[in-house]
């Protein structure tokens, strides 16, 4: 492997993290099938196959597994030397991995985060998953739980409460459901529907953002955060059925970050833009809007 180039590595590392060949070929420049190929002929290095294939995709497999690790170090360690050169330069960003909702709050009020005065910017990486700073892919967190992880400092930012919301006078009244897909629901509240109302869900989404969109149009009940649904118009009939978890959300960053500045400044803002809105995210306001 002594002369394998960096960038079959970094798509070795992409194909690993997303499950396809297809989307680690643009780190090689190759187009894609010529990529894979190069990929998975890693495994002439190591003795064996670096991926297994399954049903959703590619995963690393014994010795890639190995490889997989000391590559995403090797990463990480790149990204502390870009960012301590940006750094020098005035010029850095701030990554954020965030939920749906909590991204969309986010970017809803985003001069509380980032002003034209700043010399970062801000990349947001929205998903349900956990976010992982292990390997420097995000600078910061919102996770639904304390970090269990000795190399995370963490700061609670408030309970979030949930309701089921519906469009007044919909059809069908409360019997007719929304729900993000059985396999795309991670989290306790998407889960709901599916649990409590299973033969009563009459549309499916893969991501959250649409649950809005659908009780707005009057196609269902969805489960969605008060400090999403209460200010919003459709919540006929919202809060009386539901009560997923009320988890507290806690903002995460790697211990030997926090005391970077253009982190700093971040956590410091979101910090208090988040618990400016604790009584919104307890359900604790009333809607501007009432049904």
């Amino acid at each position: 492997m002594k002369n394998t180039d960096w960038d079959i590595y970094r798509c070795f590392v992409t194909v690993a993290r997303t499950g396809g060949v297809t989307g680690g070929a643009p780190a090689t420049g190759p187009s894609p099938a010529p990529g894979g190929r190069r990929v998975l002929g890693l495994g002439g290095g190591i003795g064996r196959s670096p991926l297994i294939r399954s049903p959703t995709g590619y995963t690393p497999a014994g010795g890639g597994r190995f490889l997989f690790e000391q590559l995403q170090e090797m990463e990480a360690a790149a990204r502390k030397v870009e960012s301590w050169q940006k750094e020098g330069e005035g010029a850095t960003v701030v990554r954020i991995a965030a939920g749906t909702w909590v991204s969309w709050l986010i970017a809803e009020n985003f001069p509380a985060i980032c002003t034209e005065r700043d010399a970062f910017n801000i990349s947001l990486t929205i998903g349900e998953a956990r976010a992982n700073l292990a390997y420097r892919e995000s600078d910061i967190g919102i996770r639904a739980f304390e970090p269990e992880e000795t190399y995370l400092a963490a700061r609670p930012v408030g309970e979030v409460a949930y309701a089921a919301y519906r469009q007044k006078n919909a059809p069908g009244g409360v019997e007719r459901w929304v729900a993000v897909a059985e396999e795309d629901a991670i989290s306790a509240y998407l889960r709901w529907p599916h649990e409590h109302a299973p033969g009563r869900i009459v549309a499916t989404v893969t991501r959250p953002r649409s649950l809005l969109d659908l009780a707005r149009a009057g196609a269902g009940r969805a489960v969605l955060p008060c400090f999403v649904g209460d200010p919003d118009p459709p919540r006929g009939g919202g809060g009386d059925e539901t009560a997923p978890p009320r988890p507290r959300r806690w903002i995460v960053i790697n211990n030997e970050d926090r005391h970077r500045r253009d982190i700093r400044t971040v956590v410091d803002r979101m910090t208090r833009f988040l618990r400016s809105h604790t009584d919104l995210f307890a359900g604790k306001r009333p809607p501007r809007n009432s049904a």
